[in-house]
């Protein structure tokens, strides 16, 4: 019986202790540290407002959905108007009721997207993603190897 109560304490102490060295990393992040560069959050700017007549559009799991709702209540984002997005690094989608393209927040916060696009959309490599078009067309025939890309976990 005694063996098992030191065993219990011993795990308490070990628990306490982990909880203690979370705690205190997590307080060394969120008081003065930066978080690392693939949390942080940089605000990137949709301007969809070159697109006539008025639209919704969307960045899945960003803003609200374009596709369930009544268009008189609808939340989504306007083509209207500029929209400042908090987003981290990775890949996305804008999606409008005419097309949809990926497109990628680096690590810096500079925007990325294919050259296959580059008559219909601009921005690449500022923080400003500018739809220009309500349709694109791939030109020259030939696959874009940017939608091909297998991303570095590394």
């Amino acid at each position: 019986m005694h063996a098992n109560v030191a065993r219990q304490q011993r795990v308490l102490a070990f628990g306490s202790t982990l909880a203690v060295l979370l705690m205190i990393g997590s307080a060394q992040w969120s008081y003065g540290g930066e978080p690392p560069a693939h949390l942080k959050q940089h605000v990137i700017t949709i301007d969809a407002t070159k697109l006539v007549p008025t639209s919704w559009w969307q960045v899945p799991g960003i803003t609200p959905s374009i596709w369930n709702s009544d268009p008189e209540s609808l939340d989504a984002p306007k083509t209207s108007e500029r929209r400042e997005l908090p987003l981290r690094p990775g890949k996305y989608k804008f999606i409008s009721f005419t097309f949809d393209f990926p497109f990628t927040v680096n690590l810096n916060g500079t925007l990325d997207f294919s050259t296959s696009l580059d008559q219909c959309v601009q921005g690449r490599g500022t923080a400003t993603l500018v739809i220009l078009c309500k349709r694109t067309y791939p030109h020259g025939g030939q696959p874009d190897p940017y939608y091909e890309q297998i991303p570095n976990h590394g």
